[in-house]
């Protein structure tokens, strides 16, 4: 007799599809919890560029993954599963019904689904050779490698990349054998929420305007500031264009058109991924009910 998994709902979709507020409205019906799997917003400070929900929202309904470490730190999927799993159990043991939320694929893939996580122990000195490459270089070795994992990566997450070779280089298998499958922890619900190409990428324009309005370029200058270039500031999108602006090498009317550009195309990549989910029921958003 196989026991009977606990609950979890997934809400997943493309940045600017409305989770965080579909999020927060079926919290308040059914008793839930929201924990965040987003890359970006486990950064402290990092709160206009990544649309983080606002303490406003946090204290309507309990977040759990953002704001836990430093830019500084080197978070990684493995270190997220890890504390984003003691999170569930902890909402769980309160009888309450855990959401997660956000739009970085690989963590709901190694959280929520059947993967697990290669057992491969760091190569420093592979890792600091690599690290002198530049993203264009380590992505044509990563594709030459393993052109399935080179999808995943985002345009300059060098991070990610070296790992990725790292992972592949020591177990000497595609990066989907080197994971393995495992049965999944949790009984599901995934809710996906989506709209035509031209209405989200409306949705995303009038997003980044707001950010601009919200002070990102003073937001960007007080990050480097504080923390400098660091990878996880200068590679993220947001800061990453308002700093070619910044450096005078874009207007800032430049540098706003190319942050839209670069959403929309981090848009697509996050929807081919989640498609690839057969489990996830589409077109669940109110705004967006059928007839």
């Amino acid at each position: 007799m196989t026991m009977k998994k606990n609950r979890v709902i997934a809400v997943v979709g493309a940045t600017a599809s409305g989770k965080s507020a579909y999020a927060i409205d079926l919290a308040l019906k059914i008793g839930g919890e929201i924990v965040s799997a987003d890359s970006r917003l486990v950064y402290k400070g990092l709160d206009i560029g990544t649309a983080k929900p606002t303490r406003e929202e946090q204290e309507i309904v309990p977040h759990y993954m953002i704001d836990i470490v430093e830019p500084e730190v080197d978070y990684s999927v493995g270190l997220y599963v890890k504390d984003a799993k003691k999170c569930i159990e902890d909402i769980i043991k309160r009888h309450k019904i855990p959401i997660v939320v956000g739009g970085t694929g690989l963590y709901y893939r190694i959280l929520l689904e059947n993967y697990n996580l290669p057992d491969t122990k760091p190569d420093y000195e592979l890792r600091k050779s690599l690290e002198e490459l530049s993203f264009s270089e380590l992505y044509s070795m990563l594709y030459q490698l393993d052109p399935d994992a080179a999808k995943l990566v985002n345009e300059n997450d060098k991070r990610r990349a070296i790992r990725f070779i790292e992972v592949i280089k020591q177990n000497g298998s595609p990066l989907s054998e080197a994971r393995g499958f495992k049965d999944p922890e949790y009984d599901v619900e995934w809710i996906g929420l989506n709209f035509p190409r031209e209405e989200l990428y409306e949705r995303i324009n009038k997003r980044v305007d707001l950010m601009i309005e919200q002070g990102l370029v003073d937001e960007t200058k007080q990050l480097l500031a504080k923390h400098g270039r660091i990878s996880n500031i200068t590679d993220t999108i947001g800061y990453r264009e308002m700093l070619l602006y910044i450096d005078g090498i874009l207007t800032l009317q430049e540098a706003i058109e190319k942050l839209k550009q670069n959403t929309r195309n981090y848009a697509k990549r996050q929807l081919t991924w989640f498609r690839k989910n057969p489990d996830i029921k589409w077109n669940c958003y109110p705004e967006r009910k059928k007839k």
